[in-house]
């Protein structure tokens, strides 16, 4: 053997630098096996050890480590906690707001600055609109959409699930849905006033109009969800036509018919204010139309932000609903 070893230290199991090729290098190997380093741990979990990075990284390490919850570090994406980010991007926005409103980059008719928004919010509590209190307006416009969207989830969804179960009915009822679903509400505005006037009817009914086909086609997507194993092996236990139906059919639906409720819901806040520009004495929409109108852009704004509010805490019941009705969704 023409490779020599300088030294090799017993006590620590560490090999000294050597000068070794071939044969003999295999054999050092056997004898003196490589030492092991263990795992790296990963960089969220290294957040504050590194005293030399600038603030703007640590604070975005900070940040993700608050989001990304382990140990889905590499699982599915979109997996974390998105609260915290939300909250900041909602304080970056109104903070960008304040600055270009109270800097004079845009004039107040334009975007009046959130303070002015947040004074006439509290004007509208107390002297309410146009001779109409706000807690009218908000009673005016809540009846109208969720009477709407209760008509149209009652309706819809047993329709939709038979236009997936039933090829008769598909035929029969699918084209009319598909051919008026792409219209917007205020093409077909004039033809519901002259079929049923100017009065509370004709507004519920466009708004209704306006949720009935997306959760009617959600509730025939969500037929096709059952698997034909799943139906299969309920017949093979001995199941009936409507057991298999219920506890088969519209289970597996279930996720795609709550989705269809809330894209229903969108649908009937954006005909809300279409309905109320005929013949309105209340409502939010009627209070947005009515400012713009007189150029009261501040109650336009708050307008806005009221709709927005109410629409986005349904939306958050209806994800807590879809939690505890369809907690299988996903799996």
């Amino acid at each position: 053997m023409n490779n020599t070893v300088e030294q090799i230290d017993a006590d620590h199991n560490v090999l000294s630098p050597v000068k070794v090729t071939g044969d003999a290098q295999e054999m050092l190997h056997e004898v003196v096996p490589a030492k092991k380093t263990a795992p790296q741990p990963h960089y969220r979990d290294t957040v504050g050890q590194d005293g030399e990075l600038p603030l703007a990284p640590r604070l975005i390490l900070a940040l993700k480590k608050r989001t990304e919850k382990a140990p889905n570090y590499y699982g599915e994406p979109g997996q974390g906690d998105a609260r915290l980010v939300s909250v900041i991007s909602v304080i970056g926005f109104i903070c960008l707001w304040a600055l270009v409103t109270e800097a004079g980059w845009i004039k107040p008719l334009f975007l009046p600055s959130p303070i002015s928004v947040v004074e006439r919010l509290g004007d509208l509590v107390v002297n309410g609109f146009s001779g109409v209190s706000l807690g009218e307006h908000l009673l005016a416009s809540l009846t109208r959409v969720f009477g709407a969207f209760a008509l149209a989830a009652i309706t819809a969804i047993p329709l939709g699930i038979l236009i997936g179960t039933n090829v008769w009915v598909r035929g029969v009822l699918d084209p009319l849905i598909e051919f008026y679903r792409p219209l917007p509400p205020l093409a077909y505005l004039p033809l519901v006033i002259i079929w049923l006037g100017i009065d509370e009817t004709s507004k519920i009914t466009l708004i209704f109009l306006a949720m009935f086909a997306p959760i009617a086609l959600s509730a025939r997507a969500g037929v096709s969800s059952a698997k034909s194993e799943q139906i299969q092996a309920a017949y093979s236990m001995g199941a009936s036509k409507f057991q298999v139906l219920y506890h088969v059919i519209i289970k597996s639906a279930m996720p795609e018919i709550l989705t269809g409720l809330r894209i229903g819901i969108g649908f009937g806040w954006t005909t809300l204010v279409a309905s109320e520009m005929v013949a309105a004495q209340a409502g939010i929409g009627y209070m947005v139309l009515n400012a713009a109108e007189f150029l009261v852009t501040d109650v336009v704004i708050a307008g806005i932000i009221i709709i927005g509010l109410i629409a986005y805490s349904f939306d958050l019941f209806m994800r807590w609903l879809e939690k505890k009705l369809v907690p299988w969704k996903g799996y």
